[in-house]
């Protein structure tokens, strides 16, 4: 994912807005009001202080936050984000989020989230790595294989979960793989993670095409940040013959009415950092790239892009959510009055927490499969979990989001009310 601007205040706390959708399936599934009330906060929330001795000698302090919201299904599992706008509120929505999105994909884990405060982009290597490791020493008391697996996510990178395990491992005194995943290959890493979340998002376009009888091919494509998962979700459009004609940036938007090259524009961020002054393009504002006609939006940057002030702006048949939480529950509102068939974000990004499963199973029986095999396991686990929340959509006369909320919670509300509660 990539990052943008700081959200407005008309987008609202995202911990509040999981709240809201949390609220919202509760009610259809009328739990009861112990359920709601052991479900509707986190298990635990831990705030640390980092200190890193700079480069220049001088000691920074930054803060830190590891939220285990559920585990009721199993350990604890979500990323790790560095970025200059994470608070606690935020790691609470995503670990919320990651909860749900868990028992949506029906994998035996919980939901937890991490982050740092800071901008990586203005760290050395040396920075980075030790804030990485400072980092971990101070949520170490949290994670572990059975306990709370991390991975990467905003602004965090296979590199970064090797410094988390090598750190945690230094502390145990031997081999400890799956305490990460999204690691690299060479330490036990899954072959395919790193384009799971990209090509869950793709499975998930795949879906909801053939239901609603949209073939992918010359279809118009939009994607709203073009990071790890925006990149991927496009180049794999692109191969299908879609015909993906904006894309955005933390650096600014992009449009081609007639298409942009997609392995090319890769190539061009790869070498530039930016997919501005890419070949034939054009540069547009942000509000003008999300109110193009289209058949396909991808919102694949942070939370709250798409808010009760620029949703009635949207031209898109299909909203694929690659990013966590970017449509507020005032804007799902809106695009839901107009038709528009939106993927939620706990179903349609879910592509990168499978394949997260894939890779802790595979070093805890230290037993590994190729890419092709985690593929195609992925894209049974998304069109399985697709069929799942569709079922619940028409049966119920729900919209997609509220039926993935639906199926999220009741199978964790079944795993809390299985479970009882301890002590009495």
């Amino acid at each position: 994912m990539e990052a943008v601007e700081k959200p407005s205040a008309v987008q609202r706390n995202p911990y509040e807005a999981a709240l809201k959708n949390f609220d919202i399936a509760a009610d259809h599934l009328e739990l009861d009001h112990d359920i709601r009330a052991m479900l509707r906060d986190p298990e635990r929330e831990l705030t640390v202080t980092v200190p890193v001795r700079m480069d220049d000698g001088k000691v920074e302090t930054f803060v830190g936050y590891r939220v285990q919201y559920s585990t009721a299904r199993g350990p604890g599992k979500g990323g790790i984000r560095f970025h200059p706008n994470v608070t606690l509120d935020e790691v609470k929505a995503l670990a919320c989020w990651m909860t749900w999105k868990c028992a949506v994909v029906n994998i035996p884990f919980g939901g937890a989230k991490g982050g740092v405060t800071c901008n990586p982009k203005k760290l050395s290597i040396r920075e980075l790595e030790h804030l990485t490791r400072r980092y971990t020493v101070g949520i170490l008391p949290l994670i572990g294989p059975d306990l709370d697996i991390p991975a990467p996510d905003v602004y965090t990178n296979p590199q970064i979960m090797a410094w988390m395990m090598d750190t945690y491992e230094m502390t145990k005194g031997y081999s400890v793989p799956g305490v990460v995943t999204g690691k690299p290959v060479s330490l036990g890493g899954s072959h395919g993670r790193n384009e799971a979340t990209g090509r869950g998002v793709f499975y998930s376009i795949q879906n909801a095409c053939d239901f609603l009888n949209i073939s992918l091919e010359n279809t118009t494509v939009v994607v709203q940040g073009f990071g790890n998962a925006g990149s991927v979700t496009a180049h794999l459009l692109d191969s299908a013959e879609s015909n993906v004609v904006a894309v955005s940036d933390s650096t600014g938007c992009i449009y081609n009415k007639d298409g942009l090259s997609i392995p090319k524009l890769i190539l061009h961020k790869a070498h530039t950092g930016s997919v501005l002054g890419f070949a034939g393009s054009e540069e547009i504002s942000a509000d003008d790239m999300l109110s193009l006609r289209c058949d396909i939006l991808v919102p694949a940057a942070l939370e709250g892009a798409i808010t009760g002030e620029n949703a009635d702006r949207l031209n898109a048949r299909i909203i694929a959510e690659a990013a966590n939480g970017p449509i507020t529950p005032d804007a799902d509102s809106i695009l839901f009055g107009k038709g528009v068939f939106v993927i939620p974000d706990i179903l349609c990004n879910a592509g990168g927490v499978t394949v997260s499963y894939f890779e802790w199973a595979q070093d805890e029986s230290h037993v590994f499969w190729d890419e092709a095999e985690v593929y195609a396991r992925l894209e049974k686990i998304m069109k399985n979990s697709f069929m799942d929340v569709l079922k619940i959509h028409r049966d119920r006369h729900v919209n997609m989001r509220v039926a993935a909320n639906m199926l999220g919670v009741g199978r964790v509300a079944e795993a809390a009310r299985l479970r009882g509660l301890y002590p009495q």
